[in-house]
């Protein structure tokens, strides 16, 4: 299967269940904490209602009829200044490996720039060593400490990246 058979669209209310399942998923997979991380959040069961608002949006991929991942922008929660989040970028295994992180991310951005956003900044976890390596691959810089409170605070690696 190649990536052209990829579909990404702006998330559909119908879109919810499975995205939650799909962050879930993700995230006990890599073994990560269900706890300081989006596996907790209320917005991870209301993603499309969450990305309702001003200088938000989301992005579902999907193969056929099925959703295999997302990602979001949106403003940095708790900071003053204008800097947006890539949030809740999470891929199932099928869709990895195939340049779709990178196109995700570039959409992303693309919104993000025209939202009038200056910087991107993300939260992730030091041990998730692919997302990692995407997002330097895409121009993001560690950071040594965190930006605004996203409140996940188990995600203990930060970086930015200059729109």
């Amino acid at each position: 299967m190649s990536n052209t058979d990829f579909i990404i669209r702006e998330i559909q209310q119908n879109d919810n269940a499975e995205l939650a399942k799909i962050v879930r998923s993700v995230i006990v997979e890599m073994g990560a904490p269900t706890i300081g991380t989006a596996y907790e959040d209320k917005a991870t069961d209301q993603l499309f209602e969450t990305y309702q608002k001003e200088k938000a949006i989301y992005f579902v991929l999907e193969i056929g009829k099925k959703v295999v991942g997302g990602a979001g922008i949106a403003q940095l929660d708790n900071f003053d200044g204008n800097v947006c989040e890539l949030q809740k970028m999470y891929f199932l295994p099928e869709a990895r490996g195939k340049g779709l992180g990178s196109k995700m991310i570039a959409i992303c951005l693309e919104k993000a720039k025209e939202f009038g956003f200056e910087s991107c900044y993300l939260e992730t976890l030091p041990y998730m060593k692919d997302a990692v390596k995407l997002y330097k691959k895409n121009g993001f810089q560690n950071l040594e400490k965190p930006m605004g409170n996203t409140c996940h605070y188990s995600c203990d690696f930060w970086m930015i990246k200059d729109l």
